[in-house]
This record gives C-alpha cells, structure tokens and sequence, in this order.
C-alpha cells in the first residue's frame, strides 16, 4: 500500500476517462481489462501488478458483449477500479476479482442511465441535421461520448483519491467473509462461464475435449506442486492442437476419386469432341 499523487490521480482519470469512451466505440479495445488495467498499473507506477489483475480479469469478461439491447457488465470501470484498489489499497488479486463482479454490475446501471441521457443529444443531433450545422452534430457526439467517459473517470477518481488513506482498507474489511468468498468463487465460475461462451460462439463444440483437459491438467499441476508453469502448458496446448489438425480428417487434403466407366486417361467423350471442333 502507497500513498499516490496528485500527478498519478490526473494519470488514472484520464485512462478511466479513455477505457470508458472506448466502451461504447469498441474500435481501439481500451477498455478490455488487460489493456486498462495495465495502464492504470503504469499510471500508478506498478505495471507489472496491472498485467496480472488485467489477465486475471479478462477471463472473467472473455464473454461480456452487448448483443442488440441487451447491456453486458461493464468491464471498464470494473478494471480501472480494481486495480487502484489492489496497487494502492494494499489488496490482494482475489481481492480485485471480488470487488471486480459488483463493479462490472454497477458499471452496466451507469451505463444505461448515460445512453438514456443521450437520447436527448441524438435528437438534439437531428435538429441540428435539419439546419445542415455540422459543427452543432460533431458537438452532440463529443458530448455525449464524454459523458461515457466521465461514467468511469468520475468513480475512478474519487477511489482513487480515497485509496491513499485507510479508508478503502476499512471499507473492504467491513464487508463480510462470506460474501467476500462467495464473490470469488462466483468470479471462477464466470471464467469458465465466459470460456464456455467464446467456444458456443465459435460453433466449435468438438474441441470441448481440450476445453476441460485444460481446466484438469491446470488443476491438477496446482493441487500437486508439479512446477507446471503457464508457458508449459501453453507449449503442450499448442502440441495437441498440431497433433488434432494432423488426425484430423477435415484438415487433409481433398483427393480427387475418378468415377466408375471413367477412361483410363482420365478424359472424357465431352473433352475429345471439344478438342476435335477445335482442331
């Protein structure tokens, strides 16, 4: 735990502010947790922490999307956030991913309540449509995409000008164990949850097989102490997969079966009356 600056607030505001204009543009992925997170790391003058709560959270938003109008939990706030908490509160990585599934909830409820205010500013848009004035629509988009953006600077900010005291320690102290605990377990099961959406999307349900060996081999080689690291099992993942293309029937190359009565040359009447017009 670490006092932060004024100059680090101003950093992680305005990384807050970024990540949650880029949550409804979806065009640079600043608000996925791996980026923000590694950026409001820096911010704070820890990246290194900022990667391992941004991986840790991105398994868990690996299937947050929003689909038409339905609103996914807000990764953005929940990863800025988090990471204050966890770089200058003094909080654990279990800590960030419990306090991270509220967030993510709350940050959905901002959201919609911001895309209501913007209603007005489309329509404010329109009217400016009707007088051919440019300047007053390119005005209403800027407007309404910084009140996105202030959705998560704003909360950021005052937790991050809270975490350089003791307040945010008490805060997360005086929440029970049980929820603290059941918040972390639901935090696994989302990953898995998340996992399990990619692959439904990707219609690759027969490679399900490796889906859970992965989670076994994982466990296992934690329960076990076998000294398993991420890079071994990303070197035996990448050894299955060229092991199932090449058993695979339907990564082989096609072979062309000539037809009973065929010639022997593999020519056909239609071709010999073809080459005779022609000569």
């Amino acid at each position: 735990m670490h006092d932060i600056s004024a100059v680090q607030i101003i950093l992680v505001t305005l990384v807050a502010f970024l990540a949650g204009c880029d949550s409804v543009l979806d065009e640079r992925m600043f608000y996925r947790p791996l980026v923000a997170c590694t950026l409001t790391g820096l911010a704070l003058g820890d990246p290194t922490t900022g990667i391992m709560i941004g991986g840790s959270l991105e398994l868990l938003a690996l299937g947050w999307m929003n689909v038409g109008a339905a609103m996914a939990p807000d990764a953005a706030l929940a990863s800025t956030v988090s990471t204050v908490i966890v770089i200058a509160g003094g909080q654990s990585t279990k800590e960030a991913i419990a306090v991270a599934v509220p967030l993510a909830v709350a940050g959905q409820a901002l959201t919609i309540f911001v895309r209501t205010i913007n209603v007005f500013f489309a329509h404010q848009a329109d009217a400016f449509a009707e007088k051919a004035n440019f300047r007053g629509i390119a005005w209403m988009h800027f407007i309404a995409l910084s009140l996105q953006g202030l959705r998560v600077a704003v909360p950021t900010a005052i937790v991050a000008a809270l975490a350089s005291g003791d307040s945010v320690r008490n805060a997360l102290e005086a929440i029970p164990t049980t929820i603290t605990q059941g918040l972390q377990i639901a935090g696994g099961f989302i990953v898995v949850v998340g996992y399990a959406m990619v692959i439904n999307m990707m219609k690759a349900r027969k490679l399900l097989p490796f889906f859970f060996m992965g989670f076994v081999v994982a466990e296992f080689a934690t329960t076990l102490n076998a000294g398993i690291t991420l890079v071994a099992l990303g070197i035996l993942a990448v050894c299955f997969a060229l092991i199932y293309v090449q058993l695979n029937p339907e990564f082989q190359p096609k072979q062309v079966v000539a037809y009973a009565g065929a010639p022997a040359g593999g020519g056909s009447d239609l071709d010999d009356d073809l080459d005779d017009e022609l000569d």
